[in-house]
């Protein structure tokens, strides 16, 4: 079983304690180790699997391949094991997206490739998975690029222009996953700022639903945000909360449940699945999304370690493209949706409902809007911004039309989702190939 440029690591702690460590790589980009205090350097690094060597070699397998043809081309592939981690608990809605990918590419590979996966974002937290990757820790992960904006300009660019997505239940979740990555694998400062990184840019600007405003009392029209508290994370959300007439203010989703209790904040900018995490429906369950004035999509971006990437047969690098396709189906009907049917559950239980913007907010969310897609026209990461601009409104535009092309529409808004919805009861398939079709497959490894 082959892992890649791995080696184990033991620290000699004060307290005399071993602590083992087997997810560093000795990585041919950097050229070196860093050695501090008492560490002691264990076993050898270890070469790329086999069965058609490293840089992506070997014989590869025809789009569309079906699992015994995949198992046919892995009978001669050494094993290989990919390390990652999930930012939830094993088994639940929160990291069903990577239990999917995951699952789907170690069944494919006849357990050629498999997955040591750590739990609740135990490797590296959300601000430092970009460096994990990069320095071995991980081989893939999901990079949160909207915590690192100096570092992503172009990618926060896309982040901004999240707010022209449409921000309904159905045809939101599914427009607003497919527009940001056709733009994005399309926009070589987007690829780049990962490759120069160290990084094989996987699955960009997929979003885990959208963001809402919590609030402690029911907030819809402007002067009910007036001199208000809110907290954001975002650049955007920032300007969108101004634009509101409230003062915007950064507390991580793990303390705005006591800032809400305590009044120190009066509302929270947060996906429903953060808002569970933190406990905050219970104290703010007045939730506002509107689909006409979107808040900014909290986005992630799957990512691999460029070494890891290239010393993979060319199979290998196949498979785990073409089962990007579970990566989607996973984040929608196994996160997505089901958060939103336990958002709303608890929403409801504690006395909340979902509401809209009244029309005077919504004026003034739509403007503020405008102003911060045309402000990345002059965004210092893209050589051509004002073209930017115009691709992504055309893209976003184009994908409101493929979804409702394919037939889905919104039978009901988002506090009748809990009761409408049941699994399988969307058909979601012909989205997902359409999707990888137009936008994935002509990135396909050959």
């Amino acid at each position: 079983m082959h892992r890649y440029h791995r080696v184990s690591r033991s620290i000699l702690t004060k307290e005399s304690e071993v602590v083992t460590f087997s997810r560093a790589r000795m990585l041919p980009r950097a050229g070196v180790l860093v050695a501090a205090g008492a560490l002691f350097l264990a076993g050898c690094a270890e070469t790329s699997s086999g069965g058609g060597g490293g840089n992506g070699g070997g014989e590869g397998v025809a789009f569309g391949a079906t699992i015994e043809e995949y198992h046919e081309a892995f009978a001669d592939v050494d094993p290989i094991v990919l390390y990652t981690q999930s930012p939830s608990t094993q088994g639940s809605t929160g990291g069903a997206f990577i239990d999917a990918y995951t699952s789907a590419v170690e069944e494919w590979s006849d357990g050629k490739i498999t997955f040591d996966i750590a739990y609740s974002d135990a490797i590296a937290k959300s601000t430092e998975i970009d460096n994990a990757i990069v320095d071995g820790r991980l081989d893939i992960g999901q990079v949160l690029a909207v915590y690192e904006p100096q570092e992503f300009p172009a990618t926060s660019a896309l982040l901004d222009a999240s707010v022209l997505s449409d921000q309904s239940v159905v045809t939101g979740v599914l427009q607003s996953n497919a527009w940001p990555a056709d733009v994005a694998l399309n926009t070589p400062e987007i690829v780049a700022e990962f490759e120069d990184k160290g990084m094989k840019l996987m699955l960009p600007a997929y979003n885990a639903g959208m963001n809402a405003l919590f609030c402690s009392e029911n907030r819809t029209a402007l002067p009910d945000y007036q001199g208000r508290s809110i907290s954001v994370g975002s650049t955007a959300g920032t300007q969108q909360v101004s634009a509101l007439g409230s003062t915007p203010t950064s507390v991580a989703y793990t303390e705005a449940y006591e800032a809400l209790q305590r009044g120190v904040i009066d509302c929270s900018m947060l996906s429903p699945a953060a808002a569970q995490i933190g406990g905050i429906l219970e104290v703010a369950p007045q939730t506002v999304i509107d689909p006409q004035a979107g808040l900014a999509v909290p986005s992630g971006n799957m990512a691999m370690n460029l070494d890891v990437w290239e010393s993979l047969p060319l199979v290998a690098q196949q498979l785990m493209w073409d089962r990007l396709d579970a990566f989607m189906t996973g984040s929608i009907e196994g996160k997505i949706w089901p958060v939103t049917v336990e958002s709303v559950q608890e929403i409801q239980q504690y006395g909340g409902t979902i509401q809209p913007f009244a029309d005077d907010s919504r004026v003034a969310v739509q403007d503020a809007n405008d102003k911060i897609v045309d402000a990345i026209a002059g965004n210092s990461g893209l050589s051509d911004g004002a073209g930017f601009v115009t691709t992504v409104r055309e893209s976003a535009d184009k994908w409101s039309g493929i979804v409702g092309e394919l037939g889905y529409t919104n039978e009901t808004d988002y506090n009748g989702f809990a009761t409408w919805y049941s699994p399988g009861k969307i058909d979601i398939d012909p989205y997902v190939q359409r999707v990888y079709e137009e936008i994935f497959l002509p990135y396909r490894p050959s």
